[in-house]
């Protein structure tokens, strides 16, 4: 009778091994950092004549200013992140992918826009298989 007992201990074990292996869970998140751009509002900014507070009326509070020799950057970011993610007891497979809208106003010392640029890929942001 020990070696059936021990037959029987060992295929409990095996089964409690590849139970635990294949326990697990799985996970699918979003995030997104602020509020979207809107990209329509861009047909209302006109480089000369455009000032600082219309940027700031029509986008809000950039993300970021920087100080130039000539004038300012103002810089709005915005991003949107998806995640797709496996948890078993042993290794952890993820996912993660963050695309982002970018707009930059360059605006000289008499606070007008002399030019931007600008790229909108938020939309973009995918869920995925992490292997």
């Amino acid at each position: 009778m020990g070696g059936k007992n021990m037959k029987l201990l060992l295929s409990m074990m095996t089964l409690l091994l590849i139970l635990s292996i294949a326990a697990g869970c799985a996970v699918i998140g979003r995030g997104k950092d602020f509020r979207p751009i809107e990209e329509n509002r861009l047909s209302q900014v006109t480089p000369g004549k455009t000032t600082a507070s219309d940027v700031v009326s029509l986008f809000g509070p950039p993300t970021q200013i920087v100080k130039l020799s000539n004038g300012n950057a103002y810089i709005y970011d915005r991003s949107q992140s998806k995640a797709t993610g496996f948890w078993f007891v042993i290794v952890t497979l993820a996912n993660y992918d963050t695309q982002y809208d970018r707009i930059v106003f360059f605006i000289n010392n008499n606070n007008l826009v002399t030019h931007y640029g600008s790229s909108f890929k938020s939309d973009a942001a995918a869920y995925g298989m992490p292997f």
